[in-house]
């Protein structure tokens, strides 16, 4: 895909694009998360990029769109304090602040991975502790995509990812989402081509 084919697709009113990826980000590679969410930010008008908040990925690219159009950036988070200080997002959903009990199919997409049906179901249920805290992220990674009754979903997907073990982690499993429930996705093979 070409930058101008995704400002064609993706520039409209209602649209919205995460801008994620892995915590660990090669030294090589800090700058040009910069520069792509600061050259998204410069080339939409309509469109929200969303944000995990998380260190790393979310970070950097976050500090790009930040330069340019701060009203345009929303971050979703696993509980109201998480890394506060350092979320500069015009707006902010914590889970805190969700009836994630009503939200079905959010919990459905959260437990992709059968390993991590027993942590939901216990978050769900009102456990909140050091085990069930892990579900927080798993929930938190899988609203970013399909959004609740109140916010709304994901278009696509633009990742920093591990080209070497892919697919792991908080960041596969958003990706695993995504690709679950039609939105379409991208690495950084993509859109190094951007910038």
């Amino acid at each position: 895909m070409l930058l101008e084919e995704f400002l064609a697709r993706f520039d409209l009113e209602g649209s919205v694009v995460l801008l994620e990826g892995k915590r660990e980000v090669a030294e090589q590679d800090r700058e040009k998360l910069i520069v792509l969410g600061r050259l998204l930010a410069e080339r939409t008008v309509f469109t929200i990029f969303r944000s995990g908040n998380a260190p790393g990925a979310d970070e950097l690219f976050s500090q790009g769109v930040l330069e340019v159009a701060p009203k345009r950036l929303q971050v979703i988070t696993p509980y109201k304090s998480h890394r506060k200080k350092s979320n500069k997002a015009y707006t902010t959903y914590s889970l805190d602040e969700m009836n994630v009990m009503s939200e079905p199919e959010v919990i459905y997409h959260s437990k992709i991975q059968k390993k991590n049906a027993k942590l939901v179901d216990a978050y769900v249920a009102g456990d909140k502790n050091s085990l069930s805290a892990k579900a927080a992220y798993l929930i938190r990674d899988t609203v970013k995509v399909l959004g609740t009754s109140e916010i709304p979903r994901a278009w696509f997907g633009i990742f920093y990812d591990d080209l070497e073990n892919p697919l792991q982690g908080g960041t596969g499993h958003t990706i695993s989402v995504c690709r679950e429930n039609g939105v379409e996705t991208i690495n950084q093979k993509i859109w190094l081509n951007w910038i």
